[in-house]
């Protein structure tokens, strides 16, 4: 039987999914309001090429429009990659006082790995913080990507390289 966080992070997931689908990086997001999804996205940035549309950043937008205001009191955040600073900032603008994440990122991460964002008493927000929900299956998600990533790059350069011989 999976707990209410595991069956909203398996959503953000299959957003992850869709992502991957695309040639994105796979990381999924849904917003949870009165145990309702509200909002659903996925990475875009490789299709939109546009830096701001991280899967939080477009489910906050969207979940903005749902409830009718930027404040997002009384909402969690589910994603499966722990934030960037561009999220973790529009997650504290926006008053999420809740996130869930799966796996951290430790190259980007600002709620647990690099900073803490979201936990900082200097900021006139904080958030509730859980960590780790799913986090094999979303870590999963991205080891993958980024290997069959490496591979298809390997097997160009290989062709390329055969092409000039030719």
């Amino acid at each position: 039987m999976l707990t209410k966080d595991q069956y909203y992070m398996q959503q953000a997931l299959e957003e992850a999914q869709k992502a991957a689908a695309l040639g994105e990086v796979p990381i999924g997001a849904v917003i949870v309001y009165n145990d309702e999804i509200i909002a659903r996205a996925h990475n875009l940035r490789e299709t939109t090429q546009n830096a701001l549309t991280h899967a939080e950043s477009m489910a906050i937008q969207q979940a903005c429009e749902k409830i009718g205001s930027w404040r997002l009191e009384e909402t969690t955040l589910y994603v499966t990659l722990e934030p960037c600073p561009m999220c973790a900032g529009a997650i504290l603008q926006s008053r999420v006082p809740r996130v869930v994440y799966g796996a951290r990122d430790i190259k980007a991460g600002c709620v647990d790995s690099l900073y803490r964002l979201l936990n900082d008493p200097r900021f006139n927000h904080e958030c509730e913080v859980t960590e780790g929900v799913l986090a094999d299956e979303c870590g999963q998600i991205l080891t993958d990507f980024f290997r069959a990533l490496r591979e298809r790059k390997k097997q160009e350069k290989l062709f390329r390289q055969q092409q000039q011989k030719k």
